[in-house]
C-alpha cells in the first residue's frame, strides 16, 4: 500500500510492510505449540507407613491447672511428685499411651503450665493436648 507525505517531496512514495498478516501467522503458531505440548503430570508416590488400627479409642485424661497452680488428674488433686510420676506410667505405655487434655485456668501462670508441658515433653509423652477446660466437657 503506498501513501504520500505532505512534508516530504512532492510524488515521493512511501513504502510500508504490512505487518498484519506476520502477526496473525505467529499467534497461529504460538497456539499450536501450545496445544502441541504435552501435560506433564509431577506425581510423588510415597509409602506411608500403616498404623495398626485401635478397637477402642485410649481413654482421656483430663490435667486441670488452677489459678493457684494446684493440678487435679481426673479431678484428684496431685503434686508435681504424683504428676511426674503418672507422665512416667504413661510414657512407659508407647504407643497405647491415653490421651492427655491440659485444662488450665485462663488465671493460671504461664510459668506453672510451661512447667506441666515440659515435664510431659521430657518424660517422652506424646499424646497430650492444650486447651480451654469448657472445651474438654462437653
Amino acid at each position: 500500500m503506498a501513501t504520500s507525505l505532505g512534508s516530504g517531496r512532492e510524488g515521493e512514495v512511501l513504502v510500508d510492510m504490512n505487518t498484519t498478516p506476520l502477526i496473525d501467522v505467529m499467534l497461529v503458531m504460538l497456539v499450536m505449540l501450545i496445544v502441541t505440548i504435552p501435560l506433564q503430570m509431577h506425581a510423588v508416590k510415597l509409602d506411608m507407613p500403616q498404623m495398626p488400627s485401635r478397637t477402642t479409642p485410649p481413654p482421656d485424661v483430663n490435667l486441670a491447672i488452677d489459678f493457684d497452680g494446684s493440678m487435679t488428674w481426673n479431678g484428684t488433686p496431685v503434686s508435681m511428685d504424683q504428676l511426674d510420676a503418672y507422665f512416667v506410667r504413661e510414657a512407659a505405655k508407647g504407643d497405647a499411651q491415653d490421651e492427655i487434655h491440659v485444662n488450665p485456668n485462663r488465671l493460671a501462670k504461664y510459668d506453672t503450665v510451661a512447667k506441666v508441658l515440659a515435664d510431659a515433653q521430657r518424660r517422652n509423652v506424646n499424646s497430650i493436648g492444650i486447651g480451654n477446660s469448657s472445651d474438654y466437657l462437653r
